[in-house]
């Protein structure tokens, strides 16, 4: 059976950055391919129920930080909280994502790890086109050919079509991961969608 799972994220989650180079490398050891959905969380929370960082209460607020840095040791894998451009948008970076999807899975993937890890880990902010351009050429992807096509409508459309299947699929969080119709929702997660694909 071809083994195909529906990877839902935003580049604003950290949580999605913490696990996405476990999330790539467990779908190669499974031989599971990914297809790439980068979304629109704010509108996903909108109709899921989820409270935006700004509303949340500040016990909430603490714990979060106290939590992203275990896992961070946990993992060994770096990341800054919060970090200097948190609060910058991320609907560019996540056409751009999108874009790079158009001409394969490595090269999304690729991209979205490489994104995720400038805000999270660089201090760089992914809002700005020359941000994004340096990233894809580092990564040897053709960045004026990505950034043009991020810019299109018909990306903006793609990119508002992502967001919707993930509210149809009842998304209400970043990163969600898909496998025969199974749902799970957080890179703690990852373990359990292991055991799915080993079945």
């Amino acid at each position: 059976m071809d083994k195909v799972i529906d990877y839902y994220f935003t580049p604003a989650s950290p949580y999605a950055y913490l696990g996405h180079a476990r999330f790539v490398a467990l779908a190669a050891r499974r031989g599971a391919r990914i297809n790439v959905y980068p979304i629109d969380l704010g509108k996903v929370f909108a109709v899921s129920g989820g409270v935006p960082l700004a509303k949340r209460a500040p016990q909430r607020l603490a714990y979060r930080l106290v939590e992203l840095r275990r896992w961070s040791r946990f993992l060994d894998v770096p990341i800054n909280v919060p970090p200097k451009f948190g609060g910058t948008p991320v609907d560019l970076a996540s056409r751009w994502i999108l874009a790079a999807a158009q001409t394969g899975e490595r090269p999304a993937l690729d991209l979205a790890g490489a994104v995720m890890r400038a805000r999270w880990a660089e201090e760089r902010d992914i809002a700005d086109p020359g941000t994004l351009a340096a990233i894809a050429t580092d990564l040897h992807l053709d960045a004026r050919a990505l950034g043009a096509r991020a810019e299109t409508p018909a990306l903006a459309a793609r990119f508002e079509a992502t967001t919707e299947q993930a509210i149809a699929a009842q998304v209400f969080g970043s990163p969600w991961y898909v496998y025969a119709g199974e749902p799970f929702w957080g890179q703690d997660r990852l373990d359990f969608l292991d055991r799915a694909l080993a079945q």
